[in-house]
């Protein structure tokens, strides 16, 4: 046997860390002049940055943060928008050695400040939009730095914290080439197994955990977004999607790995949106279903400006055929994508197949409504049987807990050993999402674990309903949970958002639903009202249990 290990050992010359900092780096020295970062409202002036421009500034920023006591594994929390701070702190927070910990821009002062204590957070970028929050950040939390990020969309707020952002970019210019040039030698990780950053979950089920974020994982997600999209050099991608999401589905690394362009967008407006798609001819966009239907009901006159192709990704549900069906009449092409905090947004994707643009709407709807497979730079995407390591049946049928393994999965939870052995138990990242496995391999997500309706004996899929209400062009948004009942044990009840100048009854939708569902799948209640969501767009479905609990043994029933 050949000996292939002594002498041939890992060193400098052959193995550097691997981390996503050096996309930027690579991009400005070969990119320079192109534009990195486009900031319009379509009412001020818009602020534009090259690739040099930023990267000198994510210097800086780390530079600064340096300067301000930030070491390895400190905290650096932002909440913003989408503005170019976002995009700049995915870069300079991790060249300071810090971890950044981007915060959702939702959360109340009690969740804020759990992230805050949890993370030990030791610098805080807010921007003015939540200046609400500053009095009680400072009287909790008297050793936070708090920096102050502003611009003109909300000038009138009075400056607060230690300084401005623009402030500590200031503060962080290097004083001579040779600081700059011994800064660089400290900004990539000694180690790619290295924080790079930590994710709050939703926690809507009691308090957030921190999932988080090693270099190497940041690295090859974003390489997975480029092979999985076939993006091509210099996009221009639409900031449509939270940058507290799992840093933007770790897309601020993959834009500048593809010198691309990152059109920021502080507020999410339809018509808005049309616009800056037609006025920089944007090629990307990522963004829930929400966001996707909203687009989908713009202005007509605006969508008639948009003359090019647009690529957008849906997750958080499948596409709907209604939803679908106008997106491809504005030439916009849409791919499922599926993914959760812990593996760092998208790690599987319905990858399409030519021929299925020679189906039906509806046909071609049903298949990219699915999972799908595993990203390119994923390991493993399974559907396994309950409390074992054995996968399903490919029939489509048989019903298991979908499951990940790869580099792009988490480092684990944040001061919570406990709970990272209970998702790492087996070798697998158990996803609670159940699904089935069909003949080509493409996995489908049919419900939550806990979202399971058991009627009279029989697994009722809230996913199932909630497709079938999906195909009335009626219907906006939907959620289906369970509503106890002595008779049967739980039956389902739809909430229903309806289209904005649209009407439905529930007699409609009782009868669309027949056609379409079992006799024991028809909703028993079916509720009218404004769909509670996540920012990102995610139905919050525990508050629908709560709302559903009171119809317990009712009559069937309409509500406004």
């Amino acid at each position: 046997m050949t000996d292939f290990s002594t002498g041939l050992g890992k060193n400098a010359a052959n193995h550097q860390a691997l981390t996503p900092l050096q996309f930027i780096a690579r991009t400005a020295s070969v990119y320079p002049n192109r534009t990195s970062i486009i900031y319009d409202d379509l009412v001020h002036a818009p602020i534009t940055y090259t690739w040099a421009q930023t990267y000198s500034r994510c210097r800086n920023l780390a530079n600064g943060l340096r300067k301000l006591g930030i070491a390895k594994d400190d905290t650096v929390a932002i909440m913003a928008p989408n503005t170019p701070a976002m995009v700049e702190a995915a870069f300079g927070v991790p060249m300071s050695q810090g971890v950044l910990c981007t915060l959702n821009t939702r959360l109340d002062i009690n969740a804020l400040s759990f992230c805050l204590q949890h993370s030990e957070t030791k610098v805080l970028i807010i921007d003015s939009e939540y200046a609400n929050h500053v009095d009680l950040i400072e009287e909790a939390f008297p050793n936070l730095i708090l920096i102050h990020a502003t611009d003109r969309a909300f000038s009138e707020v009075k400056p607060f914290g230690k300084m401005s952002y623009e402030q500590l970019i200031e503060f962080g210019e290097f004083e001579s080439e040779q600081t700059a040039q011994d800064f660089d030698l400290t900004t990539y990780p000694e180690d790619e197994w290295d924080a790079i950053a930590l994710n709050y979950t939703s926690g809507t089920t009691g308090k957030p955990k921190g999932v988080v974020y090693h270099h190497r994982g940041a690295t090859l997600n974003a390489l997975s977004n480029i092979l999985d999209w076939d993006m091509p050099k210099f996009n221009t991608y639409l900031w449509t999607l939270p940058l507290f999401h799992c840093n933007g589905w770790c897309f601020p690394w993959t834009v500048a790995e593809r010198a691309g362009i990152n059109v920021c967008l502080r507020q999410i407006d339809a018509n808005l949106i049309l616009q800056l798609i037609a006025k920089y001819n944007i090629t990307h966009y990522c963004a829930a279903p929400i966001v996707h239907n909203m687009i989908a009901a713009g202005d007509e006159s605006l969508k008639q400006n948009i003359t090019h192709s647009v690529k957008g990704f849906v997750a958080g549900a499948p596409p709907s055929e209604a939803m679908l069906e106008k997106m491809e009449a504005m030439n916009f092409n849409i791919t499922h994508v599926y993914g959760l905090t812990e593996v760092y947004g998208p790690v599987t994707i319905c990858a399409e197949h030519d021929e299925w643009q020679q189906l039906s709407v509806s046909e071609r709807a049903s298949k990219k409504s699915r999972q799908g497979t595993a990203s390119h730079l994923m390991t493993g995407f399974e559907v396994l049987r309950q409390g074992t390591n054995e996968p399903v049946a490919a029939d489509g049928l048989e019903m298991g807990e979908l499951a990940l393994k790869g580099n792009m999965v988490m480092k684990g939870y944040l001061k919570n050993p406990k709970a990272t052995e209970e998702a790492f138990e087996g070798g697998w990242f158990r996803t609670g999402d159940l699904g089935v496995k069909h003949a080509d391999g493409y996995i489908k997500i049919m419900d939550r674990l806990k979202d399971i309706i058991i009627s009279g004996g029989e697994n009722i899929s809230s996913i199932e309903i909630e497709n079938a209400l999906y195909k009335m062009p009626e219907v906006s948004s939907c959620g289906v949970v369970a509503a106890s009942n002595d008779k049967w044990g739980e039956v389902p009840v739809a909430f229903i958002e309806i289209a904005q100048g649209a009407t439905l009854t529930r007699d409609q939708v009782v009868e669309h639903c027949r056609q379409h569902l079992s006799k024991f799948k028809v909703p028993k209640h079916v509720i009218f009202c404004e769909i509670p969501k996540t920012s990102t767009g995610k139905i919050q479905k525990f508050e629908l249990r709560n709302a559903a609990q009171s119809m317990a043994n009712e009559e069937p029933k309409v509500m406004h």
